[in-house]
């Protein structure tokens, strides 16, 4: 299922925007128009006082709005007077992923549109919603934006799930493999084909060092998932490099 992000400047709002009801928004100043209750009171109130005060100190406005059934529309853009230094969650879980977000221009010199793509997808996908629930999804969300917001940018979401890891951990695994496939001895006397290696270098690199390596030192500072996928590809390496060198001596004996 392809999930939409809904990237829009405060001049063109999403569909699901397209006209004013004003008798749904609050009498009282708030960060949070909660109309699906997907927050508990206490969330409600932490949150609104987080938000303003990283408006206060930083001067990025984040809104949150969810919705099910009914939804004020446009009119939320005069009631919290949005601009380009504005950004809105919208949490509504009518489709198949639970986060939008509409975003100031000024926003995407910090955060960019590939960052908005991952922390939908992240957040926001049905399993996640599922298995940690709508209120967890949204407060994780506004996180990585705080989080990234008050630290001058990010160009990916802060943070390595388990599944993105072991991801990153395969293809580190299989890229040791090519490497090692890539390095065995094919003139006798030689211990190691760098020729070889290097000729498959691209591929073995992509795939330990981009796909491998890269996901995770952008993500965190940790370095247990990094020294892991390191191991991954030595073990990969001398798995296939000795594999050969195995299967020789075991027909040689026999």
């Amino acid at each position: 299922m392809v999930c939409l992000v809904f990237l829009a400047s405060w001049g063109v709002m999403p569909a699901a925007h397209a006209y004013d009801n004003p008798d749904l928004l609050p009498d009282e100043p708030t960060s949070i128009i909660d109309l699906a209750k997907s927050l508990t009171e206490v969330q409600e109130g932490t949150l609104n006082d987080r938000l303003s005060q990283l408006e206060q100190e930083t001067g990025w406005k984040l809104r949150v709005l969810t919705q099910y059934d009914r939804t004020p529309g446009r009119a939320v853009k005069d009631f919290w007077g949005l601009d380009d230094h504005s950004i809105m969650l919208v949490a509504d879980p009518r489709g198949g992923n639970l986060l939008n977000f509409s975003v100031g221009d000024a926003v995407y010199d910090l955060l960019p549109r590939t960052f908005w793509i991952e922390l939908q997808t992240r957040y926001g996908n049905q399993f996640f919603v599922r298995e940690n629930g709508e209120d967890n999804s949204i407060l994780e969300a506004l996180g990585s934006i705080e989080q990234c917001l008050r630290q001058g940018g990010c160009q990916v979401v802060p943070g390595l799930p388990q599944e993105q890891w072991i991801l990153t951990l395969i293809t580190s695994v299989v890229g040791g493999v090519v490497c090692g496939f890539a390095a065995h001895p094919r003139k006798e006397g030689q211990a190691f084909a760098w020729q070889w290696a290097l000729i498959f270098s691209p591929l073995w690199g992509i795939l330990f060092i981009a796909f491998g390596i890269g996901p995770v030192v952008t993500r965190t500072h940790d370095l247990l998932p990094l020294i892991r996928n390191c191991a991954g590809f030595a073990i990969g390496l001398l798995v296939a490099y000795l594999t050969p060198t195995l299967n020789k001596s075991s027909t040689s004996e026999t």
